[in-house]
C-alpha cells in the first residue's frame, strides 16, 4: 500500500504495516525502528506486570459494572495523509501516540526484530476480508494487528476490523453484514463495544487520554448504538475500556456530611496506565527531595553566581525533586546555567532535548558533553546509562520541550529515574501541545504541585517583541528596520504558492542574507492547494529539480524523516544505494531502507507546524493561504512565527482572521487525569 509518514492529525495516520518495518543491517546493533517495536512490547509486558502487581481499585475510581472499493479508498486516504483520522473528537494540529521506548540498561542486548506476520496469517486474513468483501489489500495490515489468528478474530467479530487504521465504522458495518447476513445489526453488543473502543482511539488522536461518560455516549448515539451507556458498561466488564469515578473540586467545597461530586470518565488502558504510572512517578520524585536534602551553602553560592531567573531556577532545584521553567528560545540561559552549576557540584546531569536540532542548540550552550534526544535517551541510544536497578545514572535530568511530551513519554522519564533525583522540565507553554495524547506540562502547570519559574529572559528583536505579543492574544505591529519581519499579501493559493518560492529562492537570500537551504515553508496542512505537498513540489522543481529516482528523491532534497509516528526529524538526501536512502538530519547520518522510505520519507522544505516544533532555522516564511482559516489558532501562529531565529515573511492571505484567530482562538482543551491523580499525593506548592 502508499502510505506516507504520519506527523500530526492536521494528516493524522496511524503507522504502516509491521512488515514495512524492515531491518536495515544484519549487524549487531539494532535499527532504530527495531528498538521502537521491540520497545512497544516491552511497554506492553510492563503494563501487564503492574496491572498483576495491583491489589486494590484504581485510585480516584474503579471499574463500573455492569463496499471494497471505498473501504479501500478511505484507508489510503488516511495513510496517505489526504484525510484526518481524528475526525470524531478532532483537535486541530494533534497525531496519532506514538509508542514510547521502554528503558534500556547500559549494556542492552539486541532488541528482537520487527514482528512480521506469516505468510500464512497473511493468506488466512486475506480470504476473510475477500469474503466480506473489503480489499484484500488490507491483509498484511490486519495480520499485522490481529497475529496469527486474525481471520478467527474477524470471523467471530467482524466489528474488529475497526482495529485496523482508517476503518471507519460503516465500513465495518459492511464488513459485518456481508459475514454475518441479517444477524448483523446496529444493536450486535459486539458492534457496541467495538465502536467504544474505536471512538476512545479517535479521542488518543485528539489529544485525550479519557473522556466523559457524557461525550462518549452521545459519541455512540452518533454512530448509531442504541443503547449507548450499555455498550460501554459491556466494554468495561469485558476489559476492553476501564471507567473513572474522580471528585470535582477541593474537598472543602462541600460541607463536611455532604458528598463530593464526581464525574464518570471511560479510558483505554494504556493511556489510564500510563497516566497513573506519571502521576505516581511524580509523586515519588516531588516526595523524595525535600528542602535540607540539597538547600546547602553550595547551591546557595552557585545561585548567587547566576544571573536574574536562572538564580531562580537554582535555588528551586537545590531542595525540589520536580520543578518547572517556562520561556522562550532566549530563556534557555536560565538551564544551561542550571547544568553547569549543578556539575560544578559534583552532580551526574543530562539534558535531553525533544529533537537533535533542539539538542544540538542547547550543546551550545553547555559546556562539555551531557545533551540527548528524549527517544535517544529512553531507548539507550544517548545518555547516561542505566544503574543496576534499570534507573538512569542521573542525579538532574532537564527535559527540554516539555510542552511536547505525550503522556507514555513522561511516564517513562519518570520511571527512568532513581529516588532522590531532580527533573527539571522547561518549556515554552506558548507552542502547541504534544502530538500524542495528554497535556502533560499544561496539567502540572495548572495543578501548582512545584515550583514554577518564569524566565525574565525575553526574545530578543522585532521577531521576540511578535511572538511575545502573541503569546498573550495580541498581533501587534513591529519595527522592523531590518526587515526582520515582512509582510506578503496574496489573494489566491496560485499566488500563495508563487510567492512562497520566490522568497525562499531569491528575495530572502538576495535581501536577507539567509540561502534557501537555511529557510523553511510553514503551513497549516499537508492537503489542499496550498499545503505542504503542493508547495514542496514547487520548491523541488526551483530548489533541486531532478527525476526522484529513489521513490521520488534525489541527493540534495530536503526532507522530513518519521521514524515512528508522531515524531519527525528534518534533515536531507545524502545519496541513496542498494541499502536504502541515506539522510543527514541533525548531524546524524541515517539510513531508510528502500521498503520503508514511501511510508517514511517526505519532502521537507515545507513542513507543518508540528513537524517544526522543536526546530528554529534562520529564516521562515509562514503560509496562511485563504482556505486556511479553520486550521488557526494562537497555539499555531505561536509555533510557527517563533521557529524564525532572523527573519519571517508571512504570505497572508487570511485577512483579519489572522488577529482574530490570535485573540480568540486558544488551545483547544483535552480531558485529562493527571491533576486529579496528582492531588492526593503531592501538596499544592506555595507561592
Amino acid at each position: 500500500m502508499s502510505t506516507e509518514p504520519p506527523e500530526t492529525a492536521e494528516d493524522a495516520e496511524e503507522p504502516g504495516t509491521p512488515a514495512e518495518a524492515a531491518q536495515v543491517s544484519e549487524a549487531a546493533q539494532v535499527s532504530e525502528a527495531e528498538a521502537e517495536l521491540a520497545a512497544q512490547r516491552l511497554e506492553r509486558e510492563r503494563i501487564e506486570r503492574r496491572k498483576a502487581e495491583r491489589e486494590g481499585p484504581i485510585e480516584a475510581g474503579g471499574k463500573l459494572s455492569g463496499t471494497a472499493a471505498d473501504l479501500l479508498a478511505a484507508v489510503r486516504a488516511v495513510e496517505s495523509g489526504e484525510k484526518p483520522a481524528a475526525t470524531v473528537f478532532e483537535e486541530a494540529g494533534t497525531a496519532p501516540r506514538r509508542p514510547a521506548p521502554e528503558p534500556v540498561r547500559r549494556a542492552p542486548e539486541a532488541a528482537p526484530g520487527p514482528v512480521v506476520p506469516a505468510a500464512g496469517a497473511v493468506e488466512d486474513v486475506r480470504g476473510v476480508l475477500v469474503q466480506g468483501g473489503a480489499p484484500e489489500g488490507l491483509a498484511v495490515q490486519a495480520a499485522g494487528v490481529f497475529g496469527d489468528g486474525g481471520a478467527d478474530v474477524l470471523r467471530a467479530d467482524p466489528w474488529q476490523l475497526l482495529r485496523v487504521p482508517g476503518v471507519r465504522p460503516e465500513q465495518a458495518d459492511g464488513f459485518a453484514r456481508a459475514l454475518l447476513g441479517a444477524e448483523a445489526g446496529p444493536d450486535d453488543e459486539r458492534r457496541g463495544r467495538a465502536v467504544t473502543v474505536w471512538l476512545l482511539e479517535q479521542a488518543a488522536l485528539a489529544g485525550h487520554t479519557v473522556l466523559e461518560m457524557a461525550a462518549l455516549v452521545t459519541a455512540l448515539g452518533r454512530q448509531g448504538v442504541p443503547e449507548p451507556e450499555e455498550a460501554v458498561q459491556d466494554a468495561a466488564s469485558e476489559g476492553d475500556v476501564l471507567v473513572f469515578q474522580d471528585a470535582v473540586g477541593e474537598a472543602g467545597d462541600t460541607g463536611e456530611d455532604e458528598e463530593r461530586p464526581v464525574r464518570v470518565l471511560v479510558g483505554l488502558e494504556r493511556y489510564a496506565m500510563a497516566e497513573e504510572s506519571l502521576a505516581d512517578g511524580l509523586a515519588r520524585l516531588v516526595n523524595s527531595v525535600t528542602e535540607r536534602d540539597g538547600a546547602g551553602e553550595e547551591w546557595e553560592r552557585a545561585a548567587a553566581s547566576a544571573e536574574g531567573s536562572a538564580g531562580e531556577l537554582i535555588r528551586a532545584v537545590a531542595g525540589h525533586g520536580l520543578v518547572l521553567h517556562t520561556g522562550g528560545e532566549a530563556s534557555l540561559a536560565d538551564p544551561a546555567a542550571l547544568v553547569s552549576a549543578a556539575r560544578g557540584l559534583g552532580l551526574r546531569v543530562w539534558a535531553a532535548a525533544h529533537g537533535p536540532v533542539g539538542r544540538t542548540r542547547f550543546a551550545g550552550l553547555v559546556e562539555g558533553t551531557g545533551v540527548a534526544t528524549v527517544a535517544g535517551l529512553l531507548s539507550g541510544a544517548e545518555g547516561p546509562g542505566r544503574d543496576a536497578d534499570g534507573a538512569l545514572d542521573v542525579d538532574l535530568l532537564v527535559v527540554l520541550d516539555a510542552p511536547q511530551l505525550d503522556v507514555e513519554t513522561a511516564a517513562l522519564v519518570t520511571e527512568s529515574l532513581p529516588d532522590g533525583a531532580r527533573l527539571v522540565l522547561a518549556g515554552d507553554p506558548g507552542v502547541l501541545w504534544s502530538v500524542g495524547p495528554g497535556r502533560v506540562f499544561a496539567d502540572l502547570l495548572a495543578a501548582r504541585v512545584c515550583p514554577q519559574i518564569a524566565s525574565r529572559r525575553p526574545d530578543p528583536g522585532p521577531l521576540g517583541e511578535l511572538v511575545s505579543g502573541i503569546g498573550v492574544g495580541e498581533l501587534n505591529q513591529v519595527a522592523a528596520p531590518g526587515k526582520e519581519v515582512v509582510i506578503v499579501p496574496v489573494r489566491d493559493a496560485g499566488e500563495a504558492v508563487h510567492r512562497t518560492v520566490q522568497l525562499v529562492a531569491d528575495s530572502v537570500p538576495r535581501a536577507i542574507g539567509v540561502p534557501a537551504e537555511e529557510t523553511r515553508v510553514i503551513t497549516p496542512g499537508h492537503g489542499g492547494a496550498v499545503g505542504t505537498r503542493a508547495l514542496n513540489a514547487a520548491l523541488k522543481e526551483r530548489l533541486n529539480p531532478g527525476p526522484g529516482r529513489f521513490g521520488g528523491f534525489d541527493p540534495g532534497d530536503r526532507v522530513a524523516y518519521s521514524p515512528a509516528p508522531g515524531r519527525t526529524l528534518p534533515g536531507r538526501v545524502v545519496r541513496a544505494d542498494g541499502e536504502g536512502l541515506h539522510l543527514e538530519c541533525g548531524g546524524e547520518e541515517i539510513v531508510v531502507p528502500r521498503e520503508r522510505v514511501e511510508s517514511s520519507v517526505r519532502h521537507g522544505w515545507a513542513l507543518t507546524a508540528h513537524q517544526a516544533v522543536g526546530c528554529r532555522w534562520p529564516a521562515v516564511v509562514a503560509v496562511l493561504p485563504g482556505d486556511a482559516v479553520q486550521a488557526l489558532s494562537r497555539p499555531w501562529v505561536y509555533t510557527a512565527f517563533s521557529r524564525a531565529d532572523r527573519h519571517l515573511s508571512v504570505v497572508h492571505g487570511v485577512e483579519q482572521a489572522l488577529p482574530r484567530a490570535v485573540a480568540e482562538v486558544t488551545a483547544k482543551p483535552r480531558t485529562t487525569r493527571l491533576p486529579e491523580l496528582l492531588a492526593p499525593q503531592v501538596p499544592v506548592a506555595e507561592g
